[in-house]
This record gives structure tokens, C-alpha cells and sequence, in this order.
């Protein structure tokens, strides 16, 4: 695995666990990571949608835009499948905290 793609997935694993903790702006980057394909990630947007999702929900206005943005590329059945995501992020990580 090249230095590049390990970076990559250390940035990726730190931003994860930042999000579990809460970070709105962990999630926002998360939802910018798979919405342009950066750090060697593909673009993904359900996953996209689901941070976008998640970042607006926590207080990220910015978050509201991108969110939309990704739904214009996405068909309604994706959108479903990336709320189911969204709420089963949020269900885990409220059990974690409790």
C-alpha cells in the first residue's frame, strides 16, 4: 500500500472516529470526501448524502446546500437508502454515548 493511500485512510479513519464523537465538521468532511472522490476514495453519493445528511442535522448550514447538490445526482431510492444510513449512524453512536 503506497504512503499516499495509507494517508489517505488514516485521514479517513481519524475523521470517522471524530465524527462518532460528534464533530459537525468531521461529518461535513466526510460528506466532501465522497461527493468529489477525494483522498483516493471513490465518489459515493449515498455515503455523501448520509454525512451531508448528518453534518446539517448537527448544526452545519453549509451542509444543507452540498446535501442537496448530491440529491440532483442521486435517484429517489438512493436518497431513501442514504436517510436509512443517516438514522442507523445516528441510532449507533447514540448508543455508544449512552
Amino acid at each position: 500500500m503506497g504512503n499516499s493511500i495509507k494517508s489517505a485512510q488514516f485521514l479517513m479513519d481519524s475523521r470517522l472516529a471524530d465524527a462518532a464523537r460528534g464533530n459537525s465538521q468531521a461529518l461535513f468532511d466526510l460528506g466532501i470526501a465522497y461527493s468529489s472522490g477525494s483522498g483516493d476514495i471513490d465518489i459515493d453519493y449515498i455515503e455523501a448524502h448520509k454525512w451531508f445528511n448528518l453534518a446539517a442535522l448537527a448544526g452545519v448550514e453549509q451542509a444543507q446546500f452540498m446535501r442537496a447538490e448530491v440529491a440532483d445526482e442521486m435517484t429517489a431510492r438512493e436518497i431513501v437508502e442514504a436517510q436509512r444510513q443517516a438514522r442507523a449512524w445516528i441510532n449507533a453512536t447514540t448508543r455508544a454515548a449512552a
